[in-house]
């Protein structure tokens, strides 16, 4: 069971992760603003449910559904590592650094204040 719901969490998050690169597309961005994004999000949203989970309100099935589904399948490791090779191959090693700090910075950030959040209203 806990597979069917990785597969549908991590389908949704997938397309919901599409879907903003889809969004953002539409801009002529030189910086990954949409892997950043995605990257944002799912962090923060998986630092709330980490937080708000610590009273055991929210049940298995859902932090399967949601936090390895779902987040998984919304945040996305490999893209950024490509994107910031990516950059370093054009010769943007500015960009690529600001990527890189943006990323880990900003998405641990995001995981701390959604865990702050969960905590608070868990």
């Amino acid at each position: 069971m806990n597979y069917l719901l990785v597969a549908l969490g991590g389908g949704l998050g997938s397309l919901c992760r599409y879907g903003i690169g889809n969004l953002l597309a539409r801009y002529s961005f030189t910086f990954p603003w949409s892997t950043l994004l995605a990257n944002l999000l799912a962090s923060a949203i998986l630092g709330f449910l980490t937080g708000f989970s610590l009273r055991g309100d929210l049940s298995a099935p859902y932090r399967v559904l949601f936090m390895a589904g779902f987040c998984g399948g919304f945040s996305t490791f490999s893209t950024f590592s490509a994107e910031t090779m990516y950059l370093i191959q054009d010769g943007k090693m500015g960009m690529a650094l600001l990527n890189v700090l943006l990323s880990v910075g900003l998405c641990l950030g995001a995981v701390y204040f959604g865990y702050w959040v969960g905590r608070l209203l868990g």
